[in-house]
């Protein structure tokens, strides 16, 4: 398939070409939008969308893209500053002032996947509305069952109305009580129906359903204009069963890139993947997003509750971030978040903090949507930033950690902002794990306190919190400082423990903290 140009572009009314430089044919790789507060990448072949920029005063972004090698940028009015965008090499495209951002974003990236994806249908989908529109003499668009456009012609000088402007522009045919009716209409026929425009200024319709083994893939609707060919109906069924072929090929190849980047998730997530495996992502840094249902809830169906999760965090995802692949692992739903990286060797401060708290408004939408959703409440931990899905490992521990700190209290967290507690809990798992870090003198505190039901344990855990200050620690337990003496004395006489060595108060405040910390969360 070959790749994307302007020109493949400019064939929807919805874009206009002011300016090209490199002329009709310039590949265009990617779009972007533009935010003010990040800086603008190196992406050869990328369409930047002017978003927040008046058109008149695109002349510095023009500029920049030149300088970050995009083929051309879009803005929202036909004011845009053609002259230094001749001068710069990009070109200049423009869209209707009402148009929304994000529906030119969906519009033009759907565009450039299906023109330049090799293998997937999409692109072929394209060509056939192209050959479909060529022979009935109508302009055409083929459909999902949800009336969301996968493709749709670009023959010049074919008539076309508003309805399939705004559906071009949003990829979304218009959500309206007489579209559906149509629509329903389209499906229960058994072949090509004829349909009447729905309000003035509108056009006919000639529509067939796509189906395949009795089941419904979508639909091809060609705009009449009056001049269709007398054999319509019949170019129009042929070219349903070749969209059925095309769609079925599309759903396999969609699946397929699915379920290879959920593999290569999992993968990154338990440390199996190959050496080359984190390139694939193309990210530069990334984070782990960790989501549990509340453990202390009832849940009757645990694993379609999950299940439905899974869908939850991955539309929230997506919405954020495009095509995303979150997977459900021993009951926790993982998402890859990526990050800014490091440029010159150094982290752009203002890049990170605007991706933090990205990530933690993602986090607390995503449990929020999910606890309306499953009535079920939810909670979210965020790792660490790491450098590149090479540290993918290490950032789900630390979103495994903060996971077993969250409660009713604190639902989302990201794990520096518990890093204390996270740090307890590291140390109380070595602990359990070593025999020798497991022994000592605070094992006589606790057995003490068990047998005669005293309180030594929380009475030196505040004395050592207190810096060894018998007065400060008194005022913690709400007891008499010559109560906190006596406890103290107590320990050294019945216990053999030497407070007066530096080095046992260390252990012993660290092994009673640790236990204090472990009995609060994952138990001792």
């Amino acid at each position: 398939m070959d790749p994307c140009t302007l020109g493949d572009l400019v064939g929807s009314s919805a874009l206009r070409l002011h300016t090209a430089p490199a002329g009709p044919a310039a590949p265009v790789t990617e779009v972007l939008l533009y935010d003010a507060h990040a800086r603008l990448p190196h992406a050869p072949g990328a369409l930047l969308l002017a978003v927040g920029v008046r058109p008149g005063a695109a002349g510095p972004l023009v500029r920049a893209a030149a300088e970050a090698g995009m083929t051309g940028i879009v803005v929202r009015g036909a004011d845009g500053p053609a002259g230094e965008a001749e001068a710069h090499g990009v070109a200049l495209l423009s869209v209707d002032e009402e148009a929304s951002w994000h529906h030119v974003h969906l519009m033009l990236a759907s565009a450039i996947g299906a023109r330049s994806a090799p293998g997937d249908g999409l692109g072929d989908l394209f060509a056939l509305a192209d050959a479909i529109a060529a022979a009935t003499g109508g302009a055409t668009a083929v459909e999902d069952p949800r009336q969301r456009i996968l493709a749709y012609s670009t023959v010049p000088g074919q008539p076309v109305d508003e309805d399939r402007r705004q559906g071009i522009l949003g990829l979304q045919v218009p959500d309206t009580v007489e579209n559906a009716d149509q629509v329903r209409l389209v499906f229960g026929a058994d072949g090509p129906v004829r349909l009447p425009p729905l309000t003035a200024g509108e056009l006919p319709r000639l529509a067939v359903a796509v189906r395949a083994g009795g089941e419904t893939l979508g639909s091809i609707w060609v705009v009449d204009g009056g001049t269709l060919a007398a054999d319509a109906e019949q170019i129009l069924a042929q070219g349903a069963s070749t969209a059925a072929l095309l769609l079925l090929r599309t759903r396999l190849a969609q699946e397929l890139a699915r379920d290879q980047h959920i593999d290569l998730v999992r993968r990154l997530l338990d440390g199996s993947a190959d050496a080359s495996a984190p390139h694939r992502l193309g990210w530069s840094a990334v984070r782990v997003a960790a989501f549990v249902l509340d453990s202390s809830a009832s849940v009757p169906d645990a694993e379609r509750t999950l299940l439905r999760l899974l869908d939850v965090v991955r539309l929230q995802c997506e919405a954020r971030y495009g095509r995303h692949a979150c997977v459900l692992l021993d009951g926790v739903v993982y998402a890859l978040l990526p990050a800014p990286g490091k440029r010159g060797g150094e982290r752009v401060p203002q890049e990170r903090r605007t991706a933090d708290r990205r990530h933690r408004q993602l986090a607390e939408d995503t449990v929020r949507q999910a606890a309306r959703s499953l009535r079920v409440p939810v909670r979210a931990a965020l790792g660490e930033v790491v450098p590149g899905p090479g540290g993918v490992v290490d950032s789900r521990a630390d979103a495994d950690a903060v996971l077993r700190l969250l409660d009713d209290d604190l639902p989302v967290a990201t794990v520096d902002e518990v890093r204390p507690r996270v740090t307890l809990l590291r140390l109380s798992d070595v602990m359990r794990e070593r025999r020798g870090l497991r022994a000592g003198a605070w094992r006589r505190v606790l057995a003490a306190d068990a047998e005669h039901g005293t309180d030594y344990a929380r009475t030196l855990v505040s004395w050592f919190d207190a810096g060894c200050d018998v007065a400060g620690a008194a005022r913690a337990l709400s007891v008499h400082p010559n109560t906190c003496r006596y406890r103290l004395r107590q320990v050294g006489r019945q216990l053999g423990i030497d407070l007066e060595d530096p080095d046992e108060r260390l252990v012993l405040w660290l092994q009673l903290r640790v236990l204090a910390e472990c009995s609060r969360s994952a138990g001792p």
